[in-house]
């Protein structure tokens, strides 16, 4: 069964095969500073070259749309704000959207579109629970927004590996070990560290926000094994928000009928009391979920090419930033010992992409010796 937390071995293996398969009389398993074709040493440089500079795009990508949906999130649920108060609401529409963006976009380009259809069987069993958690995953974050500051809501995020090695282990995807506990350990204690020294804490806020980071670890795992998975029609990141998208929406959908009332929304003279008001405040929604679909559409390409790790690893730089920009814009405080606890969590997440890079050398130098 492939590994979900080490994953980056089997794509960074499967490039070098496939450059070294060119080159004569040399083992495609062997670390290019031991190939003696120098034309095939520059070949396999240029293609992984190549490949970094695709990587790099895509996370230069999801940086962007995340951080600004970030930012607009904050400033579309914060009371002090725009002050919309139905963050469920704006988050089934953003997947309404995103099903439309994903439909068009299968439509327009057939080479993308999957020829394998998921079964009822399949979908019900496999899918639909990744739509849940995702659909939980992003209600539960917007919903925290309401009353814990964006830098708060940030650093909690900051758990989600902890989260992707938990359920790694529970679906017996990855093997436990000391090292890996440890990391868990290190990273939750970061967290602890800046939980209990925020400024301005909230109950409720810090409950939804880590309820979010458990849902995220539960949805990327799930994510990386539908894309993995072609006999779902879901290896491709368009596919997979075409089919997780109507289950996202109708779960937050049916949260926000109950939790937040549709009476009341609609009611709510602000936002909907007439038409031009109702067409600019739908405009904000669905501009986000435009940038909604653009960030998601990132992060499945980077979990399809890297690993969910790679992912969460990757997110730690955009989180720091997200943390600076909310200082500037929103004025958040940042003590002592929030910084420490996010440099501890930092270093769990740092230590832990050590331990994967690690693992991916002996991994290498084994196949070189057989």
């Amino acid at each position: 069964m492939k590994q979900i937390v080490q994953p980056q071995i089997q794509h960074h293996t499967s490039t070098a095969s496939s450059t070294s398969s060119n080159l004569p009389s040399v083992s495609p398993q062997c670390y290019p500073h031991r190939l003696s074709d120098s034309g095939g040493d520059d070949r396999r440089n240029s293609l992984i070259c190549k490949n970094l500079i695709i990587n790099l795009m895509f996370i230069s990508s999801w940086y962007l749309f995340a951080t600004l949906i970030s930012l607009y999130n904050k400033w579309m649920f914060s009371p002090e704000h725009y002050d919309f108060q139905y963050p469920l609401f704006v988050s089934s529409c953003h997947m309404v959207v995103q099903f439309v963006l994903a439909a068009i976009t299968l439509a327009s380009f057939g080479s993308i579109r999957p020829t394998i259809r998921p079964n009822l069987k399949d979908y019900s069993k496999k899918a639909v629970p990744c739509g849940i958690a995702s659909g939980l995953d992003i209600g539960l974050s917007n919903t925290s927004l309401k009353t814990v500051t964006l830098s708060f809501y940030t650093m909690c995020k900051s758990s989600s590996l902890a989260f992707v090695l938990f359920f790694a282990f529970l679906f017996k995807l990855e093997k436990p070990t000391y090292k890996l506990t440890g990391i868990i350990l290190l990273i939750t204690a970061g967290v602890i560290l800046m939980v209990s020294s925020e400024t301005k804490f909230e109950f409720l806020g810090m409950v939804q926000v880590l309820s979010a980071s458990c849902m995220g670890g539960l949805r990327w795992s799930l994510t990386q094994i539908l894309l993995d998975k072609r006999s779902m029609g879901m290896n491709t990141p368009i596919a997979t928000i075409f089919w997780l998208a109507p289950t996202m929406a109708i779960s937050l959908g049916l949260c926000s009928l109950i939790f937040e009332g549709w009476s009341k929304l609609v009611a709510e003279e602000r936002f909907f009391g007439d038409l031009l008001k109702g067409l600019v405040t739908m405009g904000y929604v669905t501009a986000a979920g435009v940038m909604a679909f653009l960030m998601t559409v990132s992060e499945y390409f980077l979990i399809q090419r890297t690993s969910v790790v790679t992912l969460s690893i990757a997110g730690i730089f955009k989180e720091v930033g997200t943390i600076l920009l909310s200082t500037m814009i929103f004025h958040d405080v940042m003590t002592p010992l929030n910084i420490s606890g996010l440099g501890i969590t930092i270093f769990g997440i740092g230590l832990y992409n050590y331990l994967v890079k690690m693992k991916e050398k002996i991994d290498f130098d084994s196949l070189c010796l057989k």
